[in-house]
């Protein structure tokens, strides 16, 4: 199957050239800030209208930044140190989403303290949110045609311009579904059928631990970088950044069903 000739350029006003990227950023930080208004409607409290909006303007900033300097240190950290003004050069793209989501943990943290607000509270309305922004993220990469999967003979393969004349599985579509629409959907459900609302940090645990599982299992498929290649065991640099997410999770979980549920009882 050929790549879908699609141009990366989505709107082009005069000089400027709005690219699909750009879009998916914009639509899934708005989608992102319109749901999390919807939540905060509903028990429990955890912060105002006022508090979301200037959360908001933190987010962008954390994710924008933490996605840059993720992908500066963990992917391409040599090429940096030569040419280190070029780490300023976003329209050339490098994201990370392992940089974005330290990037976000240490504005939860920071504006949690500053304004009085639970930190796995505002955790947990962000984690409903973030597989929106993913989704998006991951159809851009597709439209781009960069991080592509490994050659494959599946029927659904896709010869990438990039990629060489063999067909490759379409790994941004897997992570598009895996981590952004089904995760999307399983915590609509937990959150609108369960309890799991009131559970602080839950919401985050399954998240966090959902998202790192789905890309543990999608970077089996995916091509590593070419400039680290592959680790011990086969592993990749994503699986790897991955693990402590996965464990983080799990932690979280277990927290919330066990130890904070006796606590409770205990009260």
């Amino acid at each position: 199957m050929s790549f879908p000739n699609i141009d990366p350029v989505a709107i082009t006003l005069g000089s400027i050239a709005i690219r699909w990227y750009s879009l998916a950023y914009i639509f899934g930080l708005l989608a992102g800030y319109w749901y999390i208004n919807q939540l905060i409607k509903r028990p429990p409290p955890v912060l105002t209208q006022n508090q979301l909006s200037k959360f908001f303007s933190w987010v962008i900033v954390a994710v924008i930044c933490g996605g840059r300097l993720g992908y500066v240190i963990f992917y391409q950290g040599s090429y940096y140190i030569e040419h280190p003004i070029k780490v300023f050069y976003l329209w050339e793209g490098g994201m990370s989403f392992h940089g974005g989501i330290i990037g976000v943990i240490i504005a939860v943290w920071v504006f949690s303290r500053q304004h009085k607000v639970k930190l796995l509270g505002l955790s947990d309305l962000l984690a409903c949110a973030a597989p929106i922004g993913i989704f998006f993220g991951r159809l851009a990469n597709f439209i781009n045609g960069e991080l592509y999967g490994r050659v494959s003979e599946v029927p659904w393969a896709i010869v990438f311009p990039a990629g060489g004349e063999q067909p490759r599985h379409p790994s941004q579509l897997y992570e598009a579904v895996l981590e952004g629409f089904i995760l999307y959907f399983i915590l609509l459900i937990l959150i609108s059928f369960t309890n799991i609302r009131y559970k602080t940090g839950l919401v985050t645990g399954v998240f966090l631990s959902g998202y790192g599982l789905a890309r543990i299992i999608v970077e089996q498929y995916r091509e590593p970088d070419i400039q680290l290649g592959f680790f011990i065991f086969q592993t990749t640099m994503g699986q790897w950044l991955s693990v402590p997410l996965l464990l983080l999770g799990l932690y979280l979980t277990y927290r919330s069903f066990f130890i904070l549920d006796s606590k409770r009882k205990k009260h």
